[in-house]
């Protein structure tokens, strides 16, 4: 009898770097050592966009993020950010807690999250509906209006709206919606209707686009895609992040400013600088230095890091912070993804712009509309019927389906440029019969100037100061995470 020899692989072979080197992530969440926040602390092999996934993570369930520090030099990825709950206290369930450490552990693995992730979401308009219903997206050219044109035509379309996200910025719009066919509640994948929603709505946003003389139109990216919206790659990307991708993509950073929009220093009504973006050399080490000086609010590191990200610029080195008076304050060391940094002014201008209109997307002026009511076919263009008939514009929308209810959020602006009548309510809950609604005037709290500012107030954790004097020793110096 023939003896046959097979190679032996040690079972153990796979783990051996892991048992050698330690874990390739860990994720140490800490609510003991400081008085009124949770250190949450990542150790982990690094990858391009790890940052920003991690950061979606803590941004999804509704965290402030008031403190972080990250470095990912060397392929290793070191995280300290110091965060708060929605009632800003620390973190005390056990469950978000234990969501936090499987989702960062899972996000650097690239694999979905997992089942009970959901669970501890606190924003209701984030249900993922990728693979139960179908999706639309669509961009283009603002007027007021518009997005009570598109709910009128999916309405007339006979397409059921489960969920729909908007965002309106410098003369564009960007909207994601998840649709179904009413009368089964199915996903639409009948290719000639999918395509007949195209057509239709393609018209709806090019009612107004204008073609100036001997160039073309202003709006020239596909208006309308069907089908799920995709990611660069071709992977589900998250709603907001994909509403920044379209917004990037239909240039809203060159559009308009609406006279409320500061950037780049410009000082608004009340004398105090709203936001100021500026672009220096490291020349030493070859970054890029990104200051952001802005009023601080929710979600804000989340949209300059997705906007850094989608340009194809990678982060090395970012210390934010936030304070009292509530301002914020972002520094990030950056290199393109060729690994050069930004040299020409023309560069340097874009990416200015671009992270100015992150910033600006998000922020909403106004009065803000809550209401519940039954769902139905059509409801959704009924509302937006009402308040264009009362020189009401969407400026930002978010509306879902809960059961049998629809939940409905919009930022409305009168369309003159004047203050909001409130009258329009009777008129709503007249037509409409609604009982559940909920308004909020929103406002702009004055800021004080920059030149007002201590230099106590001033003085804060810079990785400028660090990296310039001692950047050699900052991975060596780095707190190991237990």
């Amino acid at each position: 009898m023939e003896n046959v020899c097979w190679p032996y692989f040690d079972p153990d072979f796979d783990s051996l770097p892991e048992r050698i080197f330690g874990p390739t992530c860990r994720v140490c969440i800490d609510s003991e050592s400081m008085e009124d926040c949770t250190v949450v602390k990542i150790d982990s092999v690094n990858k391009q966009g790890l940052l920003l996934e991690v950061v979606q993570v803590l941004t999804d369930l509704n965290l402030t993020i008031s403190k972080g520090y990250i470095s990912s030099d060397a392929g290793w990825f070191m995280d300290v950010f110091h965060v708060k709950d929605e009632n800003g206290k620390k973190l005390r369930d056990h469950n978000v807690i234990n969501y936090i450490q499987q989702a960062i552990g899972t996000t650097r693995e690239s694999t979905p999250s997992p089942p009970n992730a959901r669970a501890y979401t606190n924003n209701v308009f984030e249900a993922d509906h990728s693979s139960e219903h179908t999706a639309i997206e669509m961009s283009g050219t603002d007027r007021p209006g518009l997005f009570s044109e598109i709910s009128a035509a999916l309405a007339d379309l006979h397409c059921n709206i489960v969920e729909v996200h908007a965002w309106s910025h410098n003369a564009r719009l960007a909207c994601v919606a998840y649709i179904s066919d009413p009368s089964s509640d199915t996903p639409i994948e009948d290719p000639r209707r999918l395509a007949s929603i195209e057509d239709h709505l393609i018209t709806v946003l090019r009612a107004n686009t204008v073609r100036s003389a001997g160039g073309p139109s202003q709006i020239s990216n596909r208006e309308v895609k069907t089908g799920g919206f995709l990611g660069g790659e071709g992977a589900v990307s998250n709603v907001e992040r994909r509403l920044h991708q379209l917004m990037l993509s239909v240039r809203d950073f060159d559009g308009p400013r609406s006279p409320s929009a500061a950037g780049s220093g410009l000082i608004n009504s009340e004398g105090g600088s709203k936001m100021v973006v500026s672009i220096e050399n490291c020349d030493q080490k070859e970054y890029s230095i990104v200051n952001i000086e802005c009023k601080d609010r929710p979600r804000l590191m989340f949209d300059t890091i997705c906007t850094l990200n989608d340009m194809q610029y990678v982060i090395f080195h970012a210390s934010v912070s936030s304070d009292n008076d509530g301002r914020a304050f972002q520094e990030y060391f950056i290199r393109h993804s060729d690994g050069y940094a930004l040299h020409t002014e023309s560069e340097k201008e874009r990416v200015i712009k671009c992270l100015e209109a992150a910033i600006e997307r998000r922020v909403s002026e106004g009065v803000l509309l809550r209401l519940r009511a039954e769902n139905r076919l059509g409801l959704l263009s009924d509302i937006t019927r009402v308040l264009r008939e009362n020189g009401l514009a969407v400026v930002r929308a978010d509306v879902a389906t809960q059961g049998e209810k629809a939940v409905n959020a919009f930022y409305v602006r009168d369309i003159s440029g004047n203050e909001v009548d409130m009258g329009f309510i009777k008129s709503m809950k007249k037509e409409m019969g609604l009982t559940d609604l909920e308004v909020i005037t929103t406002t702009t709290t004055p800021t004080r100037t920059i030149g007002n500012i201590s230099p106590h107030e001033r003085h804060r954790f810079s990785f400028g100061d660090l990296l310039k004097s001692q950047i050699e020793r900052f991975s060596h110096n780095f707190v190991a995470i237990n």
